[in-house]
């Protein structure tokens, strides 16, 4: 070769195309959180100022709901473990809750939200484990960060645009300042029917899935050791164990997020501001949700996850301290932080614990145990805030106070979780 010809630079690694089950599942959950994000981010506020209920007992219709789907969401993905199917048990799951969301336009009492509510959350119970395995099945370790980072930030996209609808009718109806009435509140429940049916038709049509292995060219590692490894049953793996402790911990000060909504009315927002505040979050989340998790794909998901943890504490910590409307607002923001770096990486984490056919089981008991820490996490912010019975409690600020401490501590314990990944786990 002459001596002045350089030799030619090696092309940068390009980055393989998504399968296509990545985006469809993501355009789903586009259209199913438009229409959830129009009815559920108001359903504190038309509890609360509506319906008169107290917000020890919407902690409870809040807790009482996502708990008692919980065990279906193990059960779930069991399930598909089981029949090597993610598909059929996701569709399901969508369809349930585009069916019961239309019932709130005829509830007037909290029995019958708490209803509805546990009918939307069944129907969540049914889809989430089988929908994050096919994700995870479809892509491999080194874009699965990514994958599911894409897919929150859809959902993500869908809250913002949900919100923005509702806040518009909102206006269109009651003006700026008003309260939430329930006429108001009804013809947002007609809106949001569209949205969750096209949902539906959506993943039935855009999804695909092999019988019992997903065709995305995932690599499969053949090797007697690593069959060996994947005969194991979950709770010998002590890793996964580990992580699911540590997400418990932080979940039980997790409370429901309509606390904070209601901790941002009470600081001074309006109904119109408390929608523009959910929007600024949601955009925050949306925007920052994929980069983060192409990013814990070449830094590591715990250390992403711990920043984000670290981002919760502070942001509880703001709302605990918080005197004004717009400190809420800003804080909700930065709670879009916390939101980006930590429900996508998670769920990509959580994929290279376990090996490919034990990954509906595993999300199964992820999202089972951090379901039903809601129910006591959510009771008691309620009562930390305003009480029970004859004992009072001890303000606002408490719920928030107590929600940080835990997220402080869960942020130690991942730091010293054991940093070894089974071998070939994370290669399925």
């Amino acid at each position: 070769m002459d001596r002045n010809t350089k030799a030619p630079k090696p092309e940068p690694r390009r980055r393989r195309r998504l399968h296509r089950n990545v985006w469809a599942v993501t355009f789903t959950s586009l259209l199913t959180d438009i229409s959830s994000e129009m009815l559920f981010n108001l359903l504190p506020i038309y509890l609360f100022s509506v319906l008169g209920v107290r917000t020890s007992l919407i902690g409870l219709i809040e807790g009482l709901a996502d708990s008692a789907a919980s065990l279906l969401k193990m059960a779930s993905g069991w399930l598909s473990d089981r029949i090597g199917r993610r598909k059929p048990l996701a569709v399901s799951g969508y369809a349930l809750s585009s069916l019961v969301k239309p019932l709130l336009y005829f509830v007037t009492t909290w029995s019958g939200v708490l209803a509805v509510r546990f009918g939307d959350r069944v129907g969540k119970g049914l889809r989430t484990a089988p929908r994050d395995a096919l994700v995870a099945d479809s892509v491999g370790s080194d874009q699965r960060g990514y994958a599911f980072g894409l897919h929150r930030s859809g959902d993500t996209a869908g809250a913002v645009i949900g919100l923005g609808l509702a806040l518009a009718i909102f206006i269109r109806r009651e003006g700026i300042d008003a309260a939430l009435s329930r006429a108001t509140f009804q013809t947002i429940v007609l809106f949001s029917m569209i949205p969750a049916i096209s949902a539906v038709f959506v993943l039935v049509l855009g999804a695909r899935e092999g019988n019992a292995k997903i065709r995305a060219g995932v690599r499969e590692d053949s090797s007697k050791a690593s069959k060996a490894r994947s005969s194991h049953r979950l709770r010998e793996n002590r890793p996964f164990v580990l992580f699911i402790f540590i997400m418990v911990l932080f979940a039980l000060g997790n409370s429901s997020d309509a606390f904070l909504i209601l901790r941002a009315k009470d600081a001074g927002l309006t109904v119109s501001g408390v929608l523009g505040m959910l929007i600024s979050f949601n955009l925050v989340y949306a925007v920052l949700s994929t980069p983060a998790g192409a990013l814990s794909d070449k830094w590591g998901r715990r250390r992403l996850l711990r920043i984000g943890w670290l981002v919760y504490g502070l942001s509880y910590l703001g709302f605990a301290l918080a005197r004004a409307g717009w400190q809420t607002w800003l804080l909700m923001m930065l709670y879009g932080v916390y939101y980006a770096f930590t429900e996508g990486i998670a769920r990509a984490y959580l994929a290279d614990l376990v090996p490919a056919h034990q990954r509906g089981s595993a999300y199964g008991v992820l999202h089972a145990a951090i379901g039903v820490m809601t129910l006591p996490a959510s009771v008691l912010a309620g009562i930390l805030w305003q009480g029970v019975g004859s004992w009072r409690g001890y303000g606002p600020s408490a719920p928030f106070l107590f929600g940080s401490g835990l997220a402080l501590c869960a942020v130690v314990l991942l730091r010293y979780m054991p940093a070894d990944v089974p071998q070939g786990f994370a290669e399925r």
